[in-house]
């Protein structure tokens, strides 16, 4: 008889436990991030491209903060890249770090800088399908 009730109690004490254990998981923030970043790159500013979106995206890459990288251009930053040699270099830079970069073909096409922005290592592509894939999935999209 003592045997079961000490069994009993030990079960209770696991059980309880137990509980409190799953309790103070329930109530931790779920920290579980994606190893993707996009950044699209939309402003027509050179300050935000080099002091905000282009030290964001290059620093994410080197020190690992991302498994993948995409500096995505779109917009008024197409003829921006194609025009600024300081920019250009930094492009190169993250390119050469592992960075992907990318372009939106009708942005490029409506600056006329297709043949220049192939020509700094961008992939030129109609990016409509590729961004809502990017927005559905879990990669983290940043706009600058």
């Amino acid at each position: 008889m003592k045997s079961k009730i000490l069994l009993f109690a030990l079960i209770s004490v696991l059980t309880l436990a137990n509980l409190k254990s799953m309790a103070q998981d329930n109530d931790k923030p779920n920290l579980e991030t994606s190893d993707k970043l996009v950044v699209l790159w939309t402003s027509g500013d050179p300050y935000v491209a080099e002091r905000v979106a282009f030290m964001y995206t290059h620093a994410a890459k080197k020190n690992q903060w991302f498994e993948e990288v995409t500096l995505v251009v779109w917009g008024p930053s197409a003829k921006l890249i194609t025009e600024n040699q300081k920019l250009q270099e930094k492009v190169k830079a993250m390119q050469q770090d592992g960075v992907e970069l990318q372009a939106c073909i009708a942005c490029a096409s409506s600056y006329n800088v297709v043949d220049e922005l192939k020509a700094l290592g961008f992939e030129v592509k109609g990016m409509g399908k590729p961004l809502t894939e990017y927005l559905k999935s879990d990669a983290e999209v940043l706009t600058f």
